[in-house]
């Protein structure tokens, strides 16, 4: 009888033990104000102050590292380089896209969890959407954007400057992606511009556009 307690008690010690185990955590971005956090192999963007995944709570971010509460106990982490299971280096994922309409490429996606359909264009300095797509997309651009001024075809209109926490095509996904929300009907269709296209390897083969992860 003492021994089937004892291996009781031995088993409630494992049990608790695997119960109290530190995550595997890893910062695999840093912003200002926030830091991309890959807990136990879920990954999401976690602005300061905030709680990511496995209960990872966000102290403090800049370009240089972050300050994360762990099990509560805060510690600081620089950035680290994401590898897949058996840490091995990561399959490079594609994404071909036919020319549409107008000769022009067009993508599906989404901003923040929410479908845009995208009109690819190397010409935009940033991602673009109007106020009307803005607020589809429930971006309070307002209170969160930076005002400025932005010239068009149309002539000067009025924009804010936005930061996005995921834009995704395919497979293909960007997290903290500068955008800008225009007053107003233009563009009529969510410009996916460099600020997502610098972050994937893209280039053209006979009319075939092709994004690639920089993994």
């Amino acid at each position: 009888m003492r021994g089937l307690k004892l291996l009781t008690a031995a088993a409630l010690l494992v049990a608790c033990g695997s119960s109290w185990a530190e995550p595997l955590v890893l910062v695999v971005g840093l912003f200002p104000g926030a830091a991309v956090l890959n807990v136990d192999g879920q990954r999401k963007l976690v602005k300061v102050g905030q709680t990511g995944p496995g209960g990872v709570v966000v102290v403090s971010a800049d370009s240089r590292g972050a300050v994360l509460r762990v099990n509560g106990v805060e510690r600081p982490y620089t950035l680290s380089r994401e590898y897949s299971e058996g840490f091995t280096e990561p399959k490079t994922r594609q994404l071909s896209v036919a020319k549409g309409i107008g000769g022009h490429y067009w993508i599906a996606g989404s901003v923040d969890g929410h479908p845009v359909q995208f009109l690819v264009d190397t010409g935009a300095t940033s991602v673009a959407i109007n106020d009307g797509q803005a607020r589809r997309l429930g971006i309070d651009y307002r209170v969160v954007g930076q005002p400025l001024q932005v010239n068009t075809a149309s002539g000067t209109v009025r924009g804010w400057r936005v930061k996005l926490d995921s834009v995704k095509v395919g497979t293909l996904q960007v997290l903290g992606v500068e955008a800008v929300v225009l007053e107003g009907g233009s563009p009529t269709e969510a410009l996916l511009g460099m600020s997502f296209l610098s972050r994937v390897g893209w280039r053209v083969e006979q009319d075939l556009l092709v994004l690639e992860s920089k993994l």
